[in-house]
């Protein structure tokens, strides 16, 4: 397309070149991942591009460029002695939205489009809505967060740098490959920084779901008040309908944001969704659900409140969508685990673990709250925090396990480029606060193996904050690591040493 199509209606100013410049690749925030043809937008800051990235983006052939209003000085206007296309923008990522969801035909408007944001739940919620349309109406689903992008099983190989909400020309690429491939439903992870930084603008959004707010991303907000505007920015103007969780404060005021347009859901509360009757195992949640009068018995296969909520979250922006309500509902009880997401195993010797993404206060509570239900034994917890992230929730996070396990390991997340050690001093004063029993081992590895060997057959392990990730981040590098299958390999180890 002609690039002065692809901006026509929104602001700009040619300084250079031809407008009707032709893009025939697409459009790139990273220098190294430019195409000949491609449009390169140099968004300020962007840490592989940026107007410092101008000139090898030309050298690998593109065609045009979008600057910044910003940006402290122009690119260079030639490449090989042809004149190239420079366009100034207000702001490279709100025209970076526009132009390429147009590039690839506004993908968005050709299928149903969910958006999950929320502190917690937003995964899990995802891998709810993907399991539950696929069972009732076998529907091919695209998933876009945490774990990747697929369609179904079939994963999209995307480079491994892209976000859980991606930025807009990965964003809208994946939204156009799952279109040509006949997908009817997608279902997204828009989390503050994706909607702060329009990386899911015009994307044309059916159903926005707001699971809750809790204390998470400080390191990049700052304060609650900036965490809790960019999540909101979901509800003004980018979705056309809004689940809300009633029973969270912020949730509630979207209401008042969204007129007629918002359909709320809660547990033992006044709610358009509503569960009651809460009766949990090991195995899972049995619950009624309410809706316009009528009740339905229900089960998810999670223990737990909040896994209660993620279903009703599911149901109830599938059934906006015209999905059969009974038919979503009788397959919650059918939904294979969420990856990742209180994934259990049972060890040779009779010990049950837990492996869960839990990384932050809230959920590391919610998930030790669910275990307690149910526990028989002890309750023994392997977590850490991440390096680099919000600090201000260690101690809070240590106090939530010191009073709610019998066993606390602490150790390594992703420490990235801090001090594991220290990391670890700064949880210990809850644990300290808590009277907690707790060990430390920086070694994730074998932090693990000294909780399974002091776990009977009747206790609970707890391994928490990293769930289905694949790696640990130490210093700069992804280092392959999985806790599932470090538990299994560890379990089936201690069986043979009869440890």
């Amino acid at each position: 397309m002609k690039l002065s199509e692809l901006l026509a209606g929104h602001e700009h100013e040619v300084l250079a070149g031809d407008p009707d410049t032709v893009i025939t690749a697409g459009t790139c925030f990273d220098a190294d991942r430019v195409s000949p043809g491609s449009l390169f937008i140099a968004v300020p800051g962007h840490r592989e591009g940026g107007p410092e990235a101008v000139v090898p983006a030309l050298a690998r052939g593109a065609v045009a460029v979008l600057v910044d209003a910003s940006s402290p000085a122009l690119p260079p206007t030639a490449r090989a002695g042809a004149a190239v296309c420079v366009v100034r923008v207000p702001d490279a990522r709100t025209a970076a939205a526009v132009v390429t969801s147009r590039f690839y035909g506004e993908p968005g408007r050709q299928m149903d489009m969910i958006a999950v944001t929320g502190t917690n739940g937003k995964t899990s919620v995802s891998y709810m809505v993907e399991s539950v349309l696929r069972i009732s109406e076998e529907a091919r689903v695209g998933v876009i967060g945490t774990a990747g992008s697929r369609i179904g099983d079939e994963l999209i190989p995307m480079p491994r740098s892209v976000l859980t909400t991606p930025e807009s020309p990965d964003f809208q690429y994946l939204l156009g490959h799952m279109r040509d491939r006949s997908v009817s439903t997608v279902v997204l992870e828009a989390t503050s920084m994706g909607l702060l930084n329009h990386r899911v603008d015009n994307a044309f959004i059916d159903v926005g779901i707001f699971t809750n707010l809790t204390q998470d991303h400080l390191d990049d907000h700052g304060t609650m008040e900036n965490y809790r505007d960019a999540k909101l920015r979901l509800f003004q103007g980018l979705c056309r309908r809004a689940v809300v969780n009633a029973g969270d404060p912020v949730g509630a005021g979207i209401s008042a944001m969204m007129p007629d347009a918002v359909t709320t859901y809660a547990i033992d509360s006044e709610a358009d969704y509503r569960a009651s009757d809460l009766s949990m195992d090991a195995f899972g949640t049995r619950f009624t659900l309410h809706h316009a009068g009528r009740h339905y018995p229900a089960a998810v296969p999670v223990p737990g409140r909040f896994s209660v909520s993620n279903a009703l979250a599911t149901v109830a922006a599938c059934h906006l969508l015209g999905h059969d309500l009974p038919g979503l509902i009788a397959a919650l009880g059918l939904m294979p685990p969420v990856p990742g997401r209180f994934e259990r195993y049972q060890t040779p010797s009779g010990t049950a673990v837990i492996v869960d993404y839990a990384h932050s206060p809230d959920s590391l509570e919610k998930v030790l709250t669910a275990i307690r239900e149910f526990a028989e034994g002890d309750v023994i917890t392997v977590f850490g925090c991440g390096g680099d992230r919000d600090t201000t929730k260690r101690a809070q996070m240590g106090e939530i396990a010191g009073e709610l396990s019998d066993l606390v390991v602490l150790t390594s997340d992703n420490p990235r480029n801090e001090d594991p050690e220290a990391i670890l001093d700064q949880i210990t004063p809850g644990l300290l606060a808590a009277d907690g029993r707790f060990k430390r081992c920086t070694d994730r590895r074998q932090a693990i193996d000294i909780a399974l060997a002091a776990a009977g057959p009747h206790d609970i392990v707890l391994v928490a904050g990293k769930g289905s990730e694949p790696y640990q981040i130490v210093g700069e590098q992804l280092v392959p690591f999985s806790d599932m299958a470090t538990v299994r390999e560890l379990a089936a180890a201690q069986n043979t040493d009869g440890r």
